[in-house]
Formats: structure tokens, sequence, C-alpha cells
């Protein structure tokens, strides 16, 4: 073989290798992103069951008005995608869902969700 035929294998071996280093990197990202996704989506629904909860009067099994002794239902506390948390008050629901997706090292996806009577809000932690 001839030097300029080298040159374009060992050229054609390394653009491929460049490739497929891309490729591993944006599939990872887009794992995350679409697990990130899920948490939210989970989030909002758990979410939807606190406002649900304040605005049914005491005699229907809700709060009247208020936030107080409102719990994540048992069934959404752990999922396949991941895990809520909440910290209750009377007039706001902080929740943090933890996902089952390492970001890097240690640190999993992780979304706030902080719900009042009018709103809620999500902030993307990691």
């Amino acid at each position: 073989m001839g030097q300029q035929q080298l040159l374009l294998i060992v050229l054609g071996v390394i653009i491929v290798g460049i490739a497929i280093i891309l490729g591993i990197a944006l599939f990872k990202t887009n794992s995350i992103e679409s697990k990130r996704d899920v948490v939210i989506n989970e989030g909002i629904s758990v979410a939807n069951n606190a406002l649900s909860y304040y605005r049914k009067p005491t005699i229907f099994g809700g709060g009247q008005g208020s936030f107080a002794n409102w719990e994540i239902p048992p069934q959404m506390v752990n999922s396949p995608n991941g895990s809520f948390t909440a910290t209750v008050s009377p007039d706001k629901v902080i929740m943090i869902g933890t996902g089952n997706e390492l970001v890097s090292g240690n640190d999993s996806v992780k979304v706030q969700f902080t719900i009042t009577p009018s709103s809620v809000e999500t902030i993307i932690i990691n």
C-alpha cells in the first residue's frame, strides 16, 4: 500500500472514532433530558393531587383551603422513574423529585416543585 492510502485509512479510523464518541455523548444527554421530563410530568401529577386536596372541603377528605395534613399518595412516592419527597405547610408544598438517572458522578436528576394555591413552579436542580 502506498503512503497516501495508509494516511486515508488512519484518517478514516480517527473520524469514525470521533463520531462514535459524539454519538455516545449525545445519547447520554438525551437520556438525562428524557428522564428529567418524565420526573417533571410525574411531579405535575402529584402537584395536581395536592391542589385537589387544597380545594376540596374537609367533609370530602380535603384540606378546605389548606395543604396541612396532605401527603404524597403512597403509589406516587416511588415510581420506576424516581421518587418524591415533600415538605408541607398550610399555605404551600415544596416537593423534590429525584430521578434514578445519574447526571454525573453520584448526582441524580432533581427537580423542585413549589405548589401554592394559585400556581405550580418548577425548578430544575440537576
